[in-house]
């Protein structure tokens, strides 16, 4: 089966460099890759202790963080090498202020080029966010003596290793992952019915993450004065299916803002054309009219939307309503905002345990969560019994991050 994987890897290889030509963003991982060798021998030396995060993409590194900024404080002497698999990730992440002595790209799983990367450094603590998992690295990490984590895991029925050809990476995942800490217990029950036993169930660790949100100053320029005292709605990673909701209740109610932030700034453009009407947040300052006077405020600069949240009645959060994935809806609930978002979140258990906390709602449908918005603002009982129950769903979540630290330094 490792001849098969390998072969796996190699097209795998060759699809993405030829896919690169057509796709920025996959010509962004390819061209990455090339320099993550270079970036950890430049920092690293064979004898530096390092603690080293991986993530498949942004949300995954969200997810992490608290857990390696608790293993940093724990560990100060240690040095932080944080991966990523995509390049929303990494193009995200290398902008802002980070803990990391060094971001870069995972490079391709071949043995080969694994092996070389890892001997620049000798890895102490390692581990990968939900379920990102590739047969060398972690071959060649046991292979090196680190210890080898999965945070947050999340099993489901679906995955490759429910199949007869998953077995192998199974007993691969058996003989190298240290623990597995998983989100959920229907996750715990799946991986112990394949033999991944080293597991306990400590929750979602971006709980943690969302409830450092409140702590701290969530001010966002001008958007006070864009809300004034009226009700408003963000329209937060919107994609098409989100643009749509608000069209339909820009259209049926004038007197709400609304705040819609893209999951992709190409799309302010789109956006500006389907709401002509609209002010782009890059131009607030030069307006023609006082900000108070339009009511469409369309988010063109990334980093504001886990702040804009705060200023919420309702948030419509993007990527349920197809295919791509739901965006994180605990952004939002955490600042008891009721979220509403499509119906395709498979891979989002805490999308279950906020509807069962009635403080959020999928619908299959744009128009019945454009009536459904407007039936909340228009009902303040039901609006707040929402927003009471979106928090308490944040707030009765365990303190994941101390309970995976306290396990992985006993």
């Amino acid at each position: 089966m490792s001849f098969l994987y390998n072969i796996f890897i190699s097209l795998l290889i060759f699809g993405m460099k030829v896919f690169a030509w057509f796709n920025d963003k996959t010509k962004k991982g390819v061209e990455g890759r090339k320099q993550s060798l270079n970036k950890v021998k430049t920092v690293f030396s064979p004898s530096d202790k390092v603690i080293w995060m991986h993530a498949a993409s942004l949300g995954e590194y969200e997810q992490g963080l608290p857990v390696l900024e608790k293993l940093k404080e724990k560990l100060p002497e240690h040095k932080i090498l944080v991966t990523f698999f995509s390049p929303s990730g990494y193009e995200n992440v290398i902008k802002k202020k980070h803990i990391a002595d060094v971001i870069c790209y995972l490079p391709f799983d071949k043995k080969s080029i694994i092996k070389e990367f890892i001997s620049q450094f000798d890895t102490e603590l390692f581990f990968t966010v939900k379920y990102d998992y590739w047969y060398h690295l972690l071959e060649e990490l046991k292979n090196q003596g680190a210890k080898i984590y999965v945070i947050s895991a999340l099993f489901y029925e679906r995955q490759a290793f429910f199949t007869s050809y998953g077995k192998w990476f199974v007993k691969q995942l058996r003989k190298n992952v240290d623990w597995f800490f998983h989100q959920t217990a229907f996750s715990f029950a799946l991986a112990k019915n394949i033999g991944l036993t080293n597991s306990s169930v400590t929750g979602d660790t971006r709980f943690d993450r969302v409830k450092q949100l409140r702590a701290r100053d969530n001010h966002v320029k001008f958007i006070s004065d864009f809300i004034g005292e009226h009700q408003s709605v963000v329209f937060g990673s919107s994609w098409q299916a989100e643009e749509k909701i608000a069209s339909t209740i820009f259209r049926m109610n004038a007197n709400l803002k609304l705040i819609i932030a893209p999951h992709d700034l190409k799309r302010v453009g789109h956006l500006k054309s389907l709401f002509p009407e609209a002010l782009l947040y890059s131009q607030i300052d030069k307006a023609e009219f006082p900000v108070s006077k339009y009511q469409i405020l369309i988010i063109d600069s990334i980093g504001l939307l886990s702040r804009l949240y705060s200023y919420a009645d309702v948030a419509v959060v993007g990527g349920g309503f197809h295919d791509a994935g739901l965006h994180n809806i605990l952004e939002a609930a955490t600042f008891g905002t009721p979220v509403i978002f499509g119906n395709h979140y498979r891979k989002n258990p805490e999308a279950d345990g906020l509807i069962a906390y009635y403080g959020g709602k999928s619908f299959t449908e744009e128009y019945a969560a454009a009536d459904f918005v407007l039936f909340l603002l228009n009902n303040e009982e039901e609006l707040k019994e929402m927003s009471d129950n979106a928090r308490k769903f944040v707030d009765e979540k365990p303190d994941a991050t101390n309970l995976i630290v306290r396990k992985i330094l006993s």
